[in-house]
């Protein structure tokens, strides 16, 4: 295990075929991991279903009132595709943000647990501050045991209540290694739904982002995005370029023998000198 206070970059990465199925049986020397273009030497690798910390952050807000019970289901689900070792935790959030376990057992790994705590505290009123919460739920998932860290998160896409702006989600997103996965439930009707601002953070990290028309649609993307979770390469390496700061990209190629037409999905960069 390597410590999350090294100067390793850590990538998790998914790759999938072109009938978008899992590849999951490739070794390290099938990756080339670029940094600003230059190649870096991979210094760790690991293929297996690795534990994670997780955290479901959801829509507190008025614009969420009709799904509530919804995602709570949907949250019992996804904790039974995950990993049993994984550490769960759950925020809300409407005018501010709001965690949902208690701080003497702030992760569990009960989707009963975890779906109590959510039909228990969305009250879907207020205005949304889904900026704050992102940058809350990172804060949150480096306080668990793992290196591996993810979020999912529910929402409309809008904010109308944040003290962080879109640019500082961003920059947390990218001193952070976590992958964020989030699900937009459509509203065509609301003015403050923006659901591509979702999309765009989701990317960046190098998660998903998914559109539901019908909150029925919850479970199944939920189970999805756990799926993946467990389907991802862990990849770190150490910056031939030391010193300096700034946004540095990264760019992950996969060539292996039997395997054509590969799809990888890992984060766009991460941000130096403040790591």
């Amino acid at each position: 295990m390597f410590s999350a206070q090294s100067e390793l970059v850590v990538l998790q990465v998914m790759v999938e075929d072109r009938r978008h199925s899992y590849v999951t049986d490739l070794t390290a020397d099938a990756f080339t991991v670029r940094e600003d273009g230059t190649p870096q030497t991979i210094a760790f690798f690991n293929q297996l279903d690795a534990p994670v910390d997780v955290g479901v952050i959801v829509d507190g807000s008025g614009s969420m009132q009709a799904v509530r019970g919804l995602v709570a289901a949907a949250a019992d689900g996804f904790v039974r595709a995950s990993n049993a070792e994984d550490e769960m935790f759950a925020l809300t959030f409407n005018d501010t943000v709001h965690p949902l376990l208690p701080e003497r057992a702030p992760f569990t790994n009960s989707g009963g647990t975890l779906r109590a705590a959510l039909a228990g505290a969305i009250t879907s009123r207020g205005r949304t501050a889904l900026y704050d919460a992102i940058v809350a739920g990172l804060r949150y998932a480096d306080g668990g045991m793992y290196e591996r860290k993810a979020l999912v998160v529910i929402s409309d896409g809008g904010d109308n209540a944040s003290m962080s702006t879109l640019d500082d989600v961003l920059d947390a997103v990218r001193l952070s290694n976590a992958v964020i996965d989030a699900i937009t439930i459509v509203d065509p009707v609301d003015p403050d739904a923006h659901p591509g601002r979702l999309k765009r953070l989701a990317e960046a990290s190098g998660g998903e982002a998914f559109q539901v028309q019908a909150a029925d649609e919850l479970p199944s993307v939920m189970q999805h995005i756990a799926r993946d979770i467990r389907r991802m390469y862990t990849i770190g390496y150490l910056p031939s370029h030391v010193g300096g700061s700034g946004f540095r990209r990264i760019r992950v190629d996969v060539q292996a023998a039997g395997h054509g037409g590969l799809h990888v999905r890992t984060r766009d960069g991460y941000i130096a000198g403040k790591r």
